[in-house]
């Protein structure tokens, strides 16, 4: 009769324990991957969501073989903390390797792009910023401003110098900002978007040698802002890099148009070229003759910085434009100046 307990006994047992290691062979089955296959997915944890409600949406995406086992495994493993957020995750990846994904918050970085064009200012650039991330162009403008930012800004880069801090300047990194193509993290502050344009302005101006010049880098980007604006082509940029050096020299006005326009624009105004400025070089009386204006009057290119450093090998004090096609004519002597200046304006009139 013992015997015959035992027995019975020695049964239930093994049917416990194969049914247990059934379970636990299903339990482990479950929590591998559903493909050996690589095939990633874009998979989003809501802010606020339950692990409940994160472990549905992992099924319902076909990441995971089963959402009760992975509640179970949850279960005993209740220190993991899952965190919202935009994450690539694969098939091949077992559910345990999902979930301290997303408990380690290893989300996917998501970059913006955007083009800031060489001769553009700084309201230009705020513009550019407030349409590609979330921040207002007052924000960028408010930044632009913030003195104790542009002085970190200073210790930080060779090339700023308190040059930039002159109380007439309308912003200090005027002119210090490269213009290209720049691919920026999403959530990135303005601080973090004006910080990588200045790594790469630090790049850009360390290809080229300043040594042959005895002009500060303020001077220089200043000269390259005008030839920038008033250069259509590289033959025309060293012609004018060649006379705003011979105008200096010669302790003339530069009489760049470009200059009082920048003020105009900073201040929201009508064009004025009798303006009031350490900005307008077409005026003597404010101290402008044989003088550069106060900063640049926008972020030139690194071929306008080159056009500054290696003018023209010529003599022109004169120039006027073709308002009609755009081309420049320069010339040595006043009254051939005059001259083409009457003819143009004759030849446009006809047009």
């Amino acid at each position: 009769m013992k015997k015959i307990k035992l027995r019975k006994w020695v049964v239930v047992v093994l049917v416990f324990l194969i049914f247990a290691l059934a379970l636990l062979g299903a339990y482990g089955y479950t929590l591998q991957s559903v493909s050996k296959t690589s095939e990633e997915v874009t998979f989003v944890v809501p802010n606020g969501a339950s692990k409940i409600t994160i472990v549905e949406q992992l099924k319902d995406a076909n990441l995971v073989r089963s959402k009760y086992a992975l509640l179970l495994y949850l279960f005993f493993n209740s220190d993991l903390n899952l965190q919202a957020g935009k994450y690539t995750l694969n098939r091949n990846m077992k559910p345990s390797e999902i979930l301290e994904k997303i408990h380690k918050g290893d989300v996917t970085l998501e970059t913006k792009t955007f083009t800031f064009v060489e001769g553009k200012n700084v309201l230009d650039l705020a513009k550019v910023i407030a349409s590609t991330f979330s921040y207002t162009e007052e924000e960028v403008k408010s930044v632009l401003k913030n003195e104790e930012f542009i002085k970190k800004m200073i210790e930080k880069y060779d090339f700023l110098t308190e040059d930039v801090l002159n109380g007439n300047i309308y912003y200090a990194l005027e002119g210090y900002l490269y213009p290209d193509t720049y691919e920026i993290l999403e959530d990135a502050s303005i601080e973090e978007i004006l910080v990588k344009i200045l790594d790469n302005t630090k790049v850009k101006l360390s290809s080229l040698d300043f040594s042959g010049s005895n002009y500060s880098m303020h001077d220089i980007l200043t000269m390259a802002s005008i030839v920038e604006l008033e250069g259509s082509n590289a033959d025309d940029r060293a012609k004018f890099a060649q006379v705003i050096y011979k105008r200096l020299e010669l302790g003339m006005t530069l009489g760049m148009d470009t200059t009082a326009k920048y003020v105009a624009q900073m201040e929201g105004k009508n064009v004025n070229y009798s303006v009031m400025s350490p900005y307008n070089t077409r005026r003597v009386d404010v101290g402008m003759a044989g003088k550069l204006p106060v900063g640049p009057i926008g972020n030139p290119s690194l071929a306008a910085v080159d056009a500054v450093l290696h003018p023209s090998d010529t003599d022109y004090i004169y120039f006027v434009a073709n308002t009609c096609t755009g081309e420049n004519f320069f010339n040595v002597d006043l009254m051939e100046h005059s001259k083409k200046a009457r003819e143009l304006k004759e030849i446009c009139a006809t047009n």
